[in-house]
């Protein structure tokens, strides 16, 4: 197991396995040029149609195929939808080496059906990875079940230090052969070089061997705090969405659209209480969401989303606070919105309380 940040372990396990002849080409003319050309060679588009990253300076990614598919015009890459693991099959294609699932999303916590995704994956000799950054210390796992072949984890995700990650590498059946992610001193089995953070792994293993202790009650304490914290708001207000999977889903996580309140409003009402309207990793954007965006939300509604995440300390008092302070400061915004009002008026407001996607 090689260990460091968690995105630099999903980089290098998507990246850089030997045999892959898309490595990281630096930018300059050849390279530049043969990097271009092969993953249009791969996506089957015209090159001017390859969106680059835009804050990469040194480097380019050449990414798989995979149908149906959608571009991240904003950051650059490549992404892919799938909704049912039969589309995971049907995108293979002679060319594909590696599927790359997100075992939990962290915006809407939908949870992926590794288990199956692994079978198909392991029937057409294709290499599995998933980043489990959300998954690890809320809910069990196994690498043999799922049958991944290497698997991400990051220690502040489950209540360790932050600045440490983990990779997991299968070592038969079959054996990952992984090349370096930088040169040097060959630690970690040549995987990585450099000095590890070791107080951050020792406090990542004391994480794990806590987290699974508790993996016996605390995933089913969060799912009725959730429920709970999801029942209160059903029934007083009219016109909110679920966003995400309506059981295959985080235990502690709650996403939620209020129609005709928009969420940054609704965030500074909330003195006290900790949610935000999107991921930690895209906070720095005022766009909506594009994870709300691939599920078919518009624009208006991933604008009026609300992220509740439950954990470890948190209390069926507390979800009952939040849940009294959220019904309020609703009905407050709602009263100041003129498409309220006019809603009101010309439809009587249909009242959706329906999933957005269970996907």
């Amino acid at each position: 197991m090689s260990i460091c940040g968690a995105k630099e372990q999903i980089t290098q396990a998507i990246l850089t396995w030997e045999g892959i002849t898309a490595q990281p080409h630096r930018f300059g003319g050849t390279e530049f040029r043969l990097g271009r050309r092969e993953i249009g060679h791969i996506h089957g588009d015209y090159l001017v149609d390859i969106p680059f990253p835009k804050k990469v300076r040194d480097e380019i990614v050449a990414a798989g195929r995979a149908e149906p598919h959608h571009i991240l015009p904003e950051s650059g890459w490549i992404s892919f939808y799938l909704r049912e693991p039969a589309d995971v099959e049907r995108a293979i294609n002679k060319e594909t080496i590696l599927i790359s699932i997100m075992a939990a999303n962290n915006e809407i916590g939908t949870l992926q059906p590794l288990a199956e995704i692994g079978r198909i994956a392991k029937r057409h000799g294709v290499l599995f990875h998933t980043d489990a950054v959300q998954h690890v210390g809320k809910l069990p796992l196994s690498v043999d079940d799922w049958q991944v072949d290497l698997l991400s984890a990051s220690a502040h995700k489950c209540y360790g230090p932050k600045g440490v990650g983990a990779l997991y590498v299968r070592m038969s059946k079959p054996r990952v052969r992984l090349v370096p992610q930088m040169d040097g001193g060959g630690h970690e089995k040549g995987r990585r070089s450099g000095t590890l953070n070791v107080p951050g792994c020792v406090g990542f293993g004391a994480a794990c061997a806590l987290g699974e202790r508790e993996l016996s009650t605390e995933p089913a304490r969060l799912t009725a705090l959730r429920e709970r914290l999801r029942d209160a708001l059903w029934t007083p207000l009219e016109a909110i969405h679920l966003n995400g999977h309506s059981t295959e889903r985080l235990p502690g996580n709650l996403n939620v659209s209020f129609e005709f309140v928009e969420g940054e409003s609704l965030l500074m009402a909330l003195k006290g209480i900790a949610v935000s309207s999107g991921s930690a990793c895209t906070s720095a954007t005022l766009e909506p969401s594009y994870v709300l965006q691939a599920i078919g939300l518009r624009d208006e509604l991933a604008h009026s989303s609300i992220r509740f995440g439950l954990g470890r300390g948190n209390t069926a008092d507390e979800v009952d606070f939040v849940a009294a302070e959220v019904i309020e400061n609703v009905r407050r915004l709602r009263a100041l919105s003129p498409r309220y009002e006019m809603a009101i008026e010309e439809s009587g407001l249909n009242v959706v309380q329906s999933a957005t996607g269970d996907s």
